[in-house]
């Protein structure tokens, strides 16, 4: 099982620390690249929801095309 931490800048170096001596865990600290990908999709997520219950306004596929041209 894969989990996903958000750490407070100040306690992670004792977090990993902690997480080294368990022999069943493998951590390690994600780049600043990937971090902003999943903070990015975590978004993109939220906006389907919000949506989905009509709670964001959406531009129609077709209407989207169209801009593109």
């Amino acid at each position: 099982m894969k989990v996903l931490l958000d750490i407070k800048d100040h306690k992670a170096a004792f977090v990993m620390e902690l997480l080294k001596n368990f022999s069943f865990v493998k951590a390690k600290p994600l780049t600043n690249k990937k971090e902003k990908f999943l903070n990015g999709f975590k978004q993109a997520i939220e906006e389907v929801k919000l949506a989905k219950q009509g709670k964001l306004k959406t531009t129609p596929l077709k209407e989207f095309l169209d801009e593109l041209r």
